[in-house]
């Protein structure tokens, strides 16, 4: 119990800084990538504070209480993750946080917000499945949802889940809000929905649901690194430093391709999950 209470303080105190150090990076890479010199590493960091100064102008009341809500359910699912809970409440839980976005952005009556917060819905209804069959796959490897069931396993998952890992690692690309599917919403200036599902969000706001991206990140991140555990210290080593690829390849892929239609975003995750993840876990029943 103490050492769960432990990883819990920890996540919550630590992965906001973690997240924001991993935005910086992304931002300097990207700036060398396209051959700019590129902000601080720590530009995040000023960018939420200077949020957390300005006037807080919202739409609604019901727009903040709804942010609010998606703040404590994205701190909730990484709680539980870290705790070794459930894998399906924590995935739900993620899902539920999605939801009170969407719903924010809905509140706003604005026309950019309403198509970002309808393509964040399609983006769900794109990378669900997928999500739901890497659940199934850790299940059918070790008997149990409890991540920390999964944690205590002395094989390491992935070469059994290589499919499950690919396709994860692939929907992982519209969790990040990378291009070529960072259709909801974009850090970028020149989009057409101008920062569509956030476009209303100011303030204290804003300031929330950057803070709740880099602390889903983070979870993301610990999903990626749960292939790897084997019980074994060099199994720890290898997730953090396959943690750490998997972001720099979503960063690569964000500055190497262009935004693509929703339509592409559903077609292709749908694909890959039908035949990485339904082919691993036939795989699955005769290991």
């Amino acid at each position: 119990m103490v050492k769960v209470i432990i990883c819990v303080i920890a996540y919550l105190v630590l992965a906001p800084f973690v997240g924001g150090i991993l935005a910086g990076l992304d931002r300097k890479i990207s700036a060398r990538m396209q051959g700019r010199v590129g902000p601080p590493i720590l530009q995040p960091f000023y960018d939420v504070l200077k949020l957390t100064e300005k006037e807080n102008i919202t739409v609604n009341r019901v727009q903040d209480f709804y942010v609010m809500c998606f703040f404590i359910f994205v701190l909730v699912t990484g709680g539980l993750f870290f705790a070794g809970e459930n894998l399906l409440l924590v995935m739900f839980t993620l899902t539920l946080a999605s939801v009170f976005l969407i719903i924010a952005a809905f509140s706003s009556n604005s026309p950019y917000s309403e198509v970002g917060a309808e393509r964040e819905l399609l983006q769900m209804l794109a990378y669900e499945p997928m999500v739901l069959i890497t659940c199934v796959g850790f299940y059918m490897f070790t008997g149990s949802f409890q991540v920390g069931q999964i944690m205590l396993s002395t094989q390491m998952p992935l070469p059994y889940l290589i499919g499950l890992f690919i396709g994860f690692v692939f929907i992982l690309t519209i969790k990040f809000r990378k291009s070529p599917f960072d259709l909801s919403m974009s850090h970028h200036a020149h989009q057409e929905l101008v920062a569509g599902l956030k476009t209303e969000f100011s303030g204290k706001t804003l300031a929330l649901v950057e803070a709740a991206h880099w602390y889903e990140n983070v979870f993301l991140l610990g999903m990626v690194f749960l292939f790897f555990v084997n019980g074994q210290w060099w199994g720890y080593v290898i997730g953090a430093v396959v943690c750490l690829g998997t972001y720099f390849l979503e960063i690569l892929i964000d500055n190497s391709f262009a935004r693509m239609k929703w339509q592409v975003a559903i077609n292709s995750a749908w694909i890959v999950a039908l035949v990485l993840g339904t082919v691993n876990l036939f795989m699955l029943l005769f290991i």
